[in-house]
This record gives structure tokens, sequence and C-alpha cells, in this order.
């Protein structure tokens, strides 16, 4: 109840100082409106059906790339980690998609995979994929190696080391990786909706920026933030679900 209470101050002391900036300064609300005026277009944004159509092509365009990235990045982690030639070949070209600037690949996705919902999720995908497969690779090499080779020792099969060992040393790791890849996530769909959207929040975010709706606009990004917030809530909570018997479940999530 403290920290919550600490939490809760904190934010309240934010929005005072933001209120008493705009006050003292008379900054223009074309450039930084009050906070009331931001949560009234809250409520106004929230009372629109436009606003949920856009916020579900978000969410599906999000979701879609993480699950890809969830996938993939899982898959290819573990393969890498446990297979030395396979880490020898392919690594440097994982590395070198992570290290390229995604926004420079925007145009090539749509030009590959047109204006829809398509080329966003893969957007998503890529900025998604990097940290779960950085920490799939990690958890495939920080196997015991005490407890492997009582795997050996036991003369235990591949799937029964693979489901009773591997799995469970990694999913710390996968989890930690999927915690950073869903904010990722969130980030790239809302980009290619900037770059090449017609639909989605970012896409009304531009809109709003046109119309110069500047309260709006930041009610959007309010908006976006409390769905990451809750989204990375989610993720966070499932290590309570698949690792509790790890100490990490135990953590506090915020």
């Amino acid at each position: 109840m403290k920290r919550l209470a600490l939490q809760v101050s904190a934010v309240a002391a934010f929005f005072l100082i933001w209120k008493g900036y705009v006050h003292f300064f008379e900054v223009s609300p074309l450039v930084l409106p009050a906070p009331e005026l931001v949560v009234v277009a809250l409520f106004r944004l929230l009372g629109s059906t436009d606003t949920y159509y856009h916020l579900g092509i978000t969410l599906t365009e999000c979701l879609g790339g993480f699950l890809f990235a969830i996938v993939f990045g899982t898959i290819v982690g573990q393969l890498l980690g446990r297979v030395a030639i396979l880490d020898t070949v392919f690594k440097p070209f994982v590395i070198a998609l992570q290290v390229t600037p995604k926004v420079a690949l925007i145009p090539l996705f749509i030009l590959w995979f047109g204006f829809g919902l398509e080329s966003k999720i893969i957007v998503s995908a890529v900025l998604a994929f990097f940290p779960v497969f950085a920490n799939s690779y990690l958890g495939a090499k920080s196997v015991d190696r005490g407890l492997s080779e009582v795997f050996t020792v036991g003369r235990a099969t591949q799937s029964r080391r693979f489901r009773l060992l591997v799995v469970p040393s990694s999913l710390p790791y996968i989890l930690t990786g999927m915690e950073m890849a869903i904010v990722l996530a969130i980030i790239g769909a809302v980009v290619g909706e900037f770059v090449a959207g017609t639909r989605g929040l970012g896409y009304l975010a531009t809109i709003k920026l046109q119309e110069l709706e500047v309260d709006t606009l930041f009610a959007v990004v309010l908006l976006l933030a409390a769905i990451g917030f809750s989204l990375y809530f989610a993720v966070g909570s499932l290590r309570k679900v698949m690792i509790p018997w790890h100490e990490s479940a135990n953590r506090v999530s915020i």
C-alpha cells in the first residue's frame, strides 16, 4: 500500500507540475495544453465509436507482431543457442537485422506487403523479435552444466531433457524478453501507422496533429501509454502462471 501510495503521489505531482508550468508561463494550448483539457479530450475520445475501431486495428497489429516475435524469436534463439554450427552461420545475419534502422525498412515492407495490416504486423514483429531471440539464446546457453550431466548420466532422452531441463531453464529469460518485446511491438505498430497508415491510433494521432487538435493528440498519446502499460503488466503477470517456482515470479511488476 505504501508503494502504491508513493506511485499515485508521483503521478499527481507530475500533473501538478504540468499544470503549474502551463499556467505560470502562459504556454499556448497549441504547444502544451493544460492537463484538464487533455482529460476532457480523453473522455471525448473514449466516447467516440471510431476510437475503438482504431484501437482494435492497433491492437491487432501489435499482438500479431508480438506473437510472430515470440514464436520465431524463441525457436531461432533455442536453435542457435544449442546447435553450434547454426550459431556460427546465422547469428551474424540476426545481429545485422537488429542493428539496421527499422524505420528504413518500412518502405520495403509497404512495397512487399501493401498498406494494410500485414506491413504493420511485420514492422511490429521485426522490432519485437530481437529481445525474444536474445533472451531465448541466453536461456539456451545458461542451462546448468551440473544438471545437464545428471540427465546425461541418467540417459535421459533428448525430448525429456528438453522438456524437464531446457524449457524450465530458458523460460525466465524468454519471459524477460517478452516483457521488452511487447513494448517494442506497440512502437512498431504505431510507427508503421505514422509512416503509412490509414487507420489505427498512430494514424489518428497524425490526423489530430494536422487538424491542430493538440489536446486530443495528447489524449491519444495517453491512451497508447495506458495500452502499453496494460499489455506490459499482463505479460509480466505470466511469470506467476508459467514459472511460479522462480524467484522472479514474486517480484513486484510495477
